[in-house]
């Protein structure tokens, strides 16, 4: 199974939503605020290329000057799921030969930026999330709900408690 920063994005957010998605349960498309998320992406940074789709696996926001990756979020709240779908990115280019490579999450909203640094620890943690991905993947049932505040604007709210 490829693994998307999506898919590391919401093994951080919520590893029950994680499951519903690898297993093709969609409930986003019916989301306000994933819509909202979507115009935002649409209409900020006209300039720039986006939606760079790389081995049908990585979908970077855009890439700046050639070497710099920008990931786009509407808010800082689930800030480090962010973080770490973009350190994702990085390892996976990386991996394919890619160094020297910079990357900023940007907030446009809040007309902030992040720059963001691969570790030698991140390495490490990130192949213990891809793992753990797959085993998640593979699971017949999804994992239990977190009983988060984030969970009562997420579009899979009605799967986990309706």
């Amino acid at each position: 199974m490829n693994i998307t920063g999506e898919m590391i994005y919401y093994y951080f957010v919520c590893q029950r939503k994680l499951w519903y998605f690898v297993n093709e349960i969609n409930m986003e498309q019916n989301s306000e605020l994933v819509s909202i998320g979507k115009i935002l992406d649409e209409t900020s940074y006209k300039r720039e290329k986006k939606s760079i789709l790389i081995d049908n696996t990585i979908n970077i926001d855009f890439i700046k000057n050639g070497a710099i990756l920008h990931e786009v979020k509407k808010t800082k709240s689930i800030e480090e799921a962010g973080i770490w779908q973009l350190k994702y990115y990085m390892y996976y280019l990386q991996k394919r030969g890619v160094q020297t490579i910079k990357a900023e999450i940007d907030f446009p909203l809040l007309r902030e930026k992040k720059e963001i640094i691969l570790e030698d620890d991140d390495i490490k943690i990130l192949e213990n999330v891809v793992k753990n991905i797959n085993d998640i993947a593979s699971e017949e049932k999804p994992p239990q709900k977190i009983d988060e505040k984030i969970c009562k604007k997420c579009a899979y709210y009605d799967l986990c408690y309706v």
